[in-house]
């Protein structure tokens, strides 16, 4: 509650009015009403209104000292709609409106959704909704990897860059060497610039290559092996001018590439090493780059197994001249194992097993011509630890599986 002396008045001080209190009695005693008047520079006659103070609230508890509780009044000056100025204890409606508008707009609140309302579900649905939302349905999200986690990955997994001619024939585009005379002749291009030197390092999922105006697609495709039953008469080569060559065996195989691996590139294929048109057997069809120079080239020292069938008899001392070698190529190749197959019954004709390691052309028909005897046909049966199957038939290939590589000396 406010008191006031009544014999010195009260006065309340603004910017523009000055509101001023007369006293009502001589004594002290608690004011409940007061008659002030307002006057202002702009009008010449004061205003006269009487302000009321209402009793204060009893409050159960006392304050220190046993003191009554005095109630702060703060007296509102508010011009109403007809222009008429007015003392009020509460402050007006329209700065309470506007400091809610402030606190709004400063601090939006985001409006919940109203969830809807999930039909009740039998014990079966029920058991598949616990299981679709139990740890193991979100460990199909793959996490997001740390920057050092994505540096360790690049330093050790992530395949380095690689030379443009290896890029191009992994891509599809040629073999490696007529790779390199493509980009000999300026037809590639290399983010935009013109590039004539195969050694140079891309990185088809980062760099934009072009061969001939085509872009090299960024994913390449994978890498597949597989193991053919070579049939005669087919050569060895994946030139588009030779018309019945190896690689024409997998037509079927690559015109439904697209049904089963969409969105990526076919692979180009060719053979690991060669076998002449007139022998059969095994041989190594694939897109890997590393894998055909690893097993083709003679330092790698691959055991390959061959079935000789040969015109007339043979003798020791035919043995004795095929064991002893001859020269290929200017190096003398010595066979690693002779052997005289025992006779059957379909087979008239005599057979021999010879085991070479260098891989030189034509190495087991020279090897044969040079003890003077005739080669009627020749099969080959075995690279490395890997068998020819004995179900696969001419013409029909089979996909290779890890280990099978591995026995043939690959490690990747």
């Amino acid at each position: 509650m406010a008191s006031v002396a009544a014999s010195s008045p009260i006065s309340f001080a603004a910017s523009f009015l000055k509101i001023k209190a007369f006293p009502l009695s001589p004594r002290f005693f608690p004011i409940r009403t007061l008659r002030c008047s307002v006057s202002s520079s702009s009008s010449s006659e004061p205003i006269e209104f009487d302000i009321s103070f209402a009793p204060p609230k009893p409050k159960p508890s006392s304050t220190r000292g046993g003191a009554t509780p005095q109630q702060l009044f703060i007296p509102w000056i508010v011009r109403g709609d007809d222009g008429t100025l007015k003392l009020q204890s509460q402050p007006p409606a329209r700065l309470i409106h506007n400091l809610a508008i402030d606190a709004t707009t400063q601090n939006p609140k985001k409006k919940d959704k109203p969830k809807k309302k999930q039909p009740q579900a039998t014990s079966s649905s029920a058991s598949a909704t616990a299981s679709a939302s139990s740890p193991a349905s979100h460990s199909e999200v793959k996490p997001k990897l740390s920057k050092a986690a994505r540096r360790f990955y690049n330093e050790n997994f992530k395949e380095p860059p690689q030379r443009l001619s290896k890029v191009l024939a992994a891509a599809g585009v040629a073999s490696r060497r007529t790779s390199e005379e493509l980009i000999f002749d300026g037809k590639v291009t290399v983010n935009g610039i013109l590039c004539n030197t195969p050694q140079t390092r891309v990185d088809p999922s980062r760099d934009i290559i072009y061969v001939n105006g085509n872009r090299i697609p960024k994913k390449l495709p994978p890498k597949v092996y597989f193991a053919l039953n070579k049939p005669k008469g087919y050569i060895c080569s994946s030139g588009e001018k030779e018309i019945k060559s190896v690689i024409s065996l997998f037509d079927e195989y690559l015109s439904s590439w697209d049904k089963r691996n969409p969105g990526t590139p076919k692979p180009r294929l060719f053979t690991v090493g060669r076998l002449d048109v007139a022998t059969t057997g095994l041989i190594v069809v694939t897109n890997d780059g590393d894998f055909a120079q690893k097993l083709s080239h003679p330092s790698s020292s691959l055991p390959k197994e061959y079935i000789t069938t040969v015109v007339g008899d043979i003798h020791k001392r035919h043995l004795m001249a095929i064991s002893e070698g001859t020269i290929v190529e200017g190096v003398h190749c010595v066979p690693d194992s002779v052997e005289l197959m025992p006779k059957q019954h379909d087979i008239p004709r005599a057979r021999l097993r010879i085991v070479v390691h260098e891989g030189r052309n034509h190495e087991v028909r020279e090897l044969v011509k040079n003890a003077g005897l005739e080669v009627h046909s020749l099969k080959r049966v075995r690279i490395g630890g890997f068998r020819l199957p004995s179900d696969l038939g001419l013409g029909k290939h089979v996909e290779l599986k890890q280990s099978e590589l591995k026995a043939m000396g690959w490690k990747n």
